[in-house]
């Protein structure tokens, strides 16, 4: 049995359009902890793939235009951006499509307070990004100190500031203009996913960052090598015979051995009153201009010509009695 009942038998008068169900106002959905956590795990991993993804641009850039005048060392970086890409930017867009389908479930879950100021606090950090960016831009140029260099960076920093903004932008808009956004982040899936796999060209097979890594011990050692030879002969007035006599129990030096045979380096006196010697060790890799010496830190860098090809390579070395003076005769 059905039963209606009807205000306007009582008496009172109420307009037809408060009676229409649309417009009647229910409570607000309260946000649930995890709506919390994915807002503010999307925005966090947003700001991480955006700034990795930067610094992956900018290590290209080091990389195919050389500065002589400043060099960078751009392997490590490069291989950071890419550990974070590839790790990062899928829980970025993971999270992000776990949300869209919430939204669609639940469209409440839109009008949360957080997401709002996390979405317009990216675009206000994003339009100081841009901004700042054009304003370098025109300071450099009337300083007269604009490159090639500086122009790709900028432009990487613009372009994906300008990204973000367009794609957040179109979120709190009533008519978006991006009217495929399947297909906007498509594209930036595949730009991400082009930039991860040049960048192993450049930095090759972890196997080929294993021979590098030995490589560049190999220096660290020799350079340990070559300063204990100097001290030995700035207190002994006379070159070591072999490596075996650089050891010292008391400070606990002991010559380093070659980090992949196990075995010491080669080192031999040729001149033993004019103080010159030579150290010899096997690499891997040519390590022999400024292009590839800047893909390597210290020692690589360093004052001290360490430039080698692959396989043994001598360095020889002539101590200056000046530069390096006995210590018994320093006042």
């Amino acid at each position: 049995m059905k039963t209606s009942f009807h205000l306007s038998s009582l008496g009172f008068h109420i307009p037809p359009s408060l009676i229409n169900m649309e417009n009647l106002q229910t409570p607000a959905k309260k946000n649930t902890p995890r709506d919390v956590f994915l807002h503010l795990l999307a925005i966090i991993t947003l700001y991480w793939s955006a700034g990795t993804f930067i610094t992956l641009l900018f290590q290209f850039v080091n990389y195919a235009f050389p500065d002589a005048t400043f060099p960078e060392y751009y392997m490590g970086p490069m291989r950071y951006a890419i550990a974070s890409l590839i790790i990062v930017f899928p829980v970025f867009i993971l999270v992000s499509w776990f949300l869209s389908k919430n939204y669609k479930k639940d469209p409440q879950i839109k009008e949360m307070r957080l997401r709002g100021w996390l979405i317009y606090f990216t675009l206000f950090a994003t339009s100081l990004l841009i901004i700042g960016d054009l304003v370098q831009i025109v300071l450099t140029l009337l300083n007269g100190e604009l490159t090639f260099r500086f122009i790709l960076k900028a432009l990487s920093i613009i372009i994906v500031a300008i990204t973000i903004f367009g794609y957040y932008l179109n979120e709190v808009r009533q008519e978006p203009f991006l009217k495929n956004i399947k297909a906007f982040v498509s594209a930036v899936c595949l730009v991400v996913a082009v930039s991860i796999i040049g960048a192993f060209f450049v930095v090759g097979t972890p196997k080929n960052a294993r021979l590098t890594l030995n490589d560049q011990t190999r220096v660290s050692n020799l350079q340990e090598i070559q300063n204990s030879i100097i001290n030995c002969w700035q207190k002994k007035e006379k070159l070591p015979s072999s490596l075996a006599d650089l050891t010292d129990s008391i400070s606990g030096f002991k010559a380093p051995q070659d980090p992949e045979i196990g075995k010491p380096y080669e080192y031999n006196i040729k001149d033993a009153n004019g103080l010159v010697f030579e150290l010899c060790a096997t690499f891997n890799k040519i390590i022999a201009d400024d292009k590839t010496r800047m893909l390597y830190p210290q020692p690589y860098s360093g004052v001290d010509n360490w430039s080698h090809g692959a396989g043994r390579v001598c360095f020889t070395r002539t101590i200056d009695k000046q530069l390096y003076p006995p210590i018994n005769v320093i006042k």
